[in-house]
């Protein structure tokens, strides 16, 4: 039978699991909306992978069974778990939580111990990429909704040819529209062994793929924003002090117009400049180690 899964999403469990140089609030899906999505669009199968963390999966398997509503729906635990040097990996069908700032190695050992499967999520994104390394994973993700600048799915999928690897897409959801907005199909009976068993084997395809928009991409900026002032005061204050006024201004400047078509238009000139660094990093071989440190002047001379 063919079953339609959705392969990376996030919900509000993932919140206060990203690890001290990310924002603590991840996501502002809840279990119900989350559930109520995935019966609209006809998915079989919901792989909860929140940061570092198994919470979310027991919260939604419990939920799920108390609504008969939901009952043709299937919830499996996994995790999106970073690496010691920042990276992430996708963990299927894992059953205890695996620890973050361990090596890739040992994530991949574990999850073997585990019974589980391993996938590669954006693999050549800028930030967060397992990027070569990503051919120890079991699968990869050759569609990532949030790579936005295109290049980075486009070598992720060049990757994936060159080393035969078997490709998923994931939607990468951190706001409820884009819950199913990539599809994987498995060709499976819906439980978890026989899904696990079809994954390893390659009996997976992907049957829809779609970016996350501009608008989308803006109302996650705006939670994250509005649940996490006081990160980002201090992260400016530790690592941009000498532009700290500009960025309190800024700050002041959106609470007066959060929707003002200005931030629409700084998300396009940024959007313009992470193409320029990704096409550099992804296809002319720069090294991309500067993107961990988030450097601002250091990527826009990158971006020239």
């Amino acid at each position: 039978m063919s079953i339609k899964t959705e392969l990376h999403c996030h919900n509000s469990f993932s919140n206060f699991h990203l690890g001290s140089n990310e924002p603590p609030y991840d996501c502002d899906i809840s279990i119900r909306d989350q559930l109520e999505q995935s019966y609209e669009l006809g998915l079989d199968v919901i792989f909860v992978t929140n940061h570092n963390t198994l919470d979310g999966y027991d919260q939604l398997l419990e939920y799920k069974n108390d609504h008969t509503k939901f009952k043709n729906i299937n919830v499996f635990p996994a995790e999106e778990i970073t690496t010691d040097t920042g990276a992430h990996v996708l963990a299927y069908g894992i059953h205890d939580t695996i620890a973050a700032g361990i090596s890739l190695e040992e994530i991949i050992d574990e999850v073997t111990k585990q019974g589980g499967v391993s996938s590669a999520p954006h693999p050549f994104s800028l930030i967060d990429a397992l990027r070569e390394s990503a051919k120890k994973c079991d699968m990869v993700e050759v569609f990532n909704s949030n790579n936005v600048d295109l290049l980075s799915n486009a070598r992720a999928a060049q990757f994936a040819l060159d080393n035969n690897m078997i490709q998923v897409a994931g939607s990468d959801s951190h706001i409820l529209s884009t819950l199913g907005r990539c599809v994987n199909v498995i060709d499976s009976e819906n439980n978890l062994d026989d899904i696990l068993h079809a994954m390893k084997h390659g009996r997976i395809e992907i049957s829809q793929t779609g970016y996350t928009l501009e608008n989308e991409m803006l109302d996650h900026l705006r939670y994250q924003i509005n649940t996490s002032r006081e990160y980002i005061a201090n992260y400016i204050s530790e690592h941009y002090p000498n532009s700290k006024w500009f960025s309190t201004l800024l700050l002041k400047i959106y609470d007066s117009y959060p929707y003002s078509p200005m931030w629409l238009l700084s998300y396009k000139i940024m959007l313009y400049f992470l193409k320029r660094i990704s096409r550099k990093i992804n296809f002319q071989n720069k090294d991309p180690s500067f993107m961990k440190e988030r450097n601002l002047a250091t990527m826009f001379k990158m971006s020239l």
